[in-house]
């Protein structure tokens, strides 16, 4: 990545100005969030006080039965049909370790109670209620209490159709002497239907379930009735704010009376010019998914249902306040809602559940947003020009050294010129100064290098020619016969050290005869072909395979130096191969240059020298090669200067089947000079 782009990253870093900002709006809209919540609860607090002030008809303590309300008469048949509506709010009223077996719906219309049983039972013992046998086989035992007076009714039939419930108890005042219903029965239970006059409706009741094959003694008792209160209505709009839709629930979640609206809110008449304006679409993304993401209050709390499931709803049911908030049905409009426990003489009877609609904190948020938009956008267009310009200058600065640098270091490894900026007071002047003074170590120390090998040839012919005449001299004389040996030794030792510093100072005037040699035209093919004729007595009695192209190959280089190239490949092959093996010498052109091929039969090359091979001074000889010629590792290195100066690579690589070794040589040709200038390639 440039400089240019990590700068603009670090311009991008501007936006953390924008971050805080939205922060700051979003802490800001928290505040008046909170503010609104403790507004709604203190309201809700306020008027449930009121309710206990005007004695108001309160939910009584513990369990209760519900009562529906219906539109329509419900006929009694057993089939229930007519009660699907309400089967999501049924009660169990089974024994504790099988609430599941007992199933009750409550309904009234304006003249009769209904009531809809249902009974999981997988057994059969069924009898008539005016059987003897009736309270030992399957039965209901519902149990009527209206003030003080009480009655109770066994509900038993021998087959589907209709029942009598048989009553007892002569206490029961104006309770129904007889019940009639419906009984039916499937293959998993059977249900009951039944209904008796609103007039003698019961204020307590208790269902009992009987089973034939369990010894259950399990008998509940009554609980009171509950229902939607028109009079707890009218009472609750007395005192609720105003528009609030305002919920009375009972301490199981049981509605019982309901007052208001909450669509109030949006009335231009008793809001704000801000609240009556329609947020746009960006507002309602912005405030939903920046500023209040957490709108995470109870869905269910925005259906009209008979009872409530809320975490609102049972947290104030344990005593303490809840708010919470949810998006509302209209575009752009958020509802409050707050639910405050109904305490009477200490004690929580149920919880009063308020909701206030609000479209002016969306709108007043989104205002902020923009003005803080606006100003963090110029801000960052400011920064980010002015980093971009500064990235600019100093990146120009930066190439021109990086260029300069580049071009430090002649191919003979000399330094040509003087790095820029050295003279600069800032870091990048620190950088060329540090550069130019690693250049001029680099340059002594080339310097001292190429001169080596020329050195320590030369110190070292005076004391090799002493020694071998010492050891000439030696020859003339009479010596112990065990002396012969050692003489022999250093005989042959001498020699070697002799061969050493001969090959380094023809390693050092190849060196620089490959520095100052002159390019010429020349067809490839045919040097190729004039060094693979000459090797072939060189190889016997190896076979020496050689594939050439049909037509020439023009290069523009040196060619005697192509051959040397090839003549330290040829010696360095032929050294590895055994006797019965063979080599292979192979041109072929590519689309910018040639490649130059050189394969031999023997040992593969070890993993770890395949990139070090071209090294001076780098020599895998071992056991493997079959001469005993002494050797320094020079003679590839003079391949890979001779492949760089025709503008080429040099890489060696075992063969796919492990017999052996490659060693490739791709050459694009030396530059042309006209007029002092260097052209392209010539192919």
């Amino acid at each position: 990545m440039s400089l240019r782009r990590k700068l603009l990253l670090v311009a991008l870093s501007m936006l953390a100005l924008p971050w805080a900002g939205w922060q700051f709006v979003r802490q800001m809209e928290i505040l008046l969030r909170q503010g609104q919540e403790q507004t709604l609860i203190a309201s809700g607090k306020a008027l449930a006080r009121s309710l206990a002030a005007i004695r108001a008809e309160l939910p009584a303590l513990g369990p209760a039965l519900y009562v529906h309300a219906l539109e329509s008469p419900v006929q009694i048949d057993g089939y229930g049909e007519e009660w699907a509506d309400f089967r999501a709010y049924a009660q169990n009223l089974g024994p504790p370790q099988n609430a599941q077996k007992l199933k009750l719906m409550l309904a009234a219309d304006t003249a009769w109670l209904y009531m809809y049983a249902e009974v999981r039972d997988v057994t059969r013992q069924r009898a008539d209620a005016h059987d003897p046998q009736a309270e030992r086989a399957d039965h209901l035992e519902l149990t009527l209490q209206r003030g003080d007076a009480s009655r109770r009714y066994l509900i038993a039939s021998a087959a589907p159709g209709p029942f009598d419930a048989l009553a007892s108890g002569n206490d029961g005042g104006s309770l129904p002497l007889t019940l009639s219903g419906e009984w039916q029965e499937d293959g998993g239970g059977y249900r009951i239907e039944l209904r008796l006059p609103l007039a003698q409706m019961p204020e307590r009741m208790a269902l009992a379930s009987h089973d034939a094959s369990e010894a259950s003694g399990f008998q509940p008792e009554p609980q009171a009735l509950l229902a939607f209160s028109s009079l707890l209505s009218g009472e609750l709009g007395q005192f609720a704010p105003e528009a609030t839709h305002v919920r009375l629930l009972s301490a199981e979640g049981w509605l019982l009376g309901e007052s208001g609206k909450n669509d109030n809110a949006t009335n231009p008449e008793k809001t704000s010019s801000v609240a009556t304006e329609q947020p746009g679409l960006l507002a309602r993304l912005a405030y939903r998914w920046l500023i209040a993401p957490a709108l995470q209050g109870s869905p269910s709390l925005a259906k009209t249902s008979p009872r409530l499931e809320a975490a609102e709803l049972w947290q104030a049911l344990s005593g303490v306040a809840a708010a919470s908030w949810r998006a509302g049905e209209t575009s752009g409009e958020v509802i409050l809602s707050a639910a405050v426990p109904l305490v009477l003489n200490g004690e929580i009877r149920g919880a009063l559940l308020l909701e206030q609609s609000n479209a002016a904190l969306p709108l007043l948020t989104d205002a902020a947003l923009k003005r803080l938009g606006v100003v963090s956008l110029a801000v960052l267009l400011l920064a980010a020009g002015v980093l971009f310009a500064f990235a600019s200058r100093l990146s120009t600065r930066i190439r021109l050294l990086r260029d300069r640098a580049e071009r430090a270091m002649a191919a003979d490894g000399r330094t040509e010129g003087v790095m820029p900026l050295v003279d600069a007071r800032d870091e990048l002047g620190d950088l060329a100064r540090s550069f130019q003074r690693l250049l001029d170590s680099v340059a002594a120390y080339t310097d001292y290098l190429r001169t080596l090998a020329s050195k320590l040839s030369h110190e070292l012919h005076t004391p090799l020619a002493i020694v071998k005449s010492s050891l000439d001299n030696l020859d003339h004389q009479a010596l112990p016969a065990n002396a012969r040996a050692y003489v022999m030794r250093a005989r042959d030792g001498i020699e070697r050290l002799g061969a050493t510093v001969r090959a380094m100072s023809e390693a050092s005037r190849t060196e620089r005869a490959i520095a100052s040699a002159e390019a010429e035209d020349f067809d490839l093919v045919a040097v190729v072909s004039g060094c693979a004729e000459a090797y072939r007595a060189l190889a016997m009695p190896r076979e020496l395979h050689c594939s050439l192209p049909g037509e020439s190959l023009p290069m523009h280089g040196a060619p005697e130096l192509i051959a040397q190239a090839l003549d330290k490949l040829f010696d360095n092959a032929r050294s590895f191969t055994p006797e019965q093996g063979w080599i292979r010498i192979g041109l072929e052109a590519t689309p910018d240059g040639a490649l130059l091929s050189m394969c031999n039969l023997g040992p593969a090359l070890p993993e770890a020298m395949q990139n070090r091979l071209f090294d001076s001074l780098v020599s895998v000889r071992g056991a493997a090669a079959r001469d005993e010629t002494p050797h320094l590792g020079l003679g590839l290195t003079i391949v890979r200067l001779v492949t760089e100066l025709h503008g080429g690579v040099a890489t060696a690589r075992n063969l796919d089947d492990g017999t052996g070794v490659e060693f490739r040589l791709l050459l694009r040709g030396m530059p042309r000079q006209r007029l002092g200038a260097a052209t392209n390639p010539g192919g």
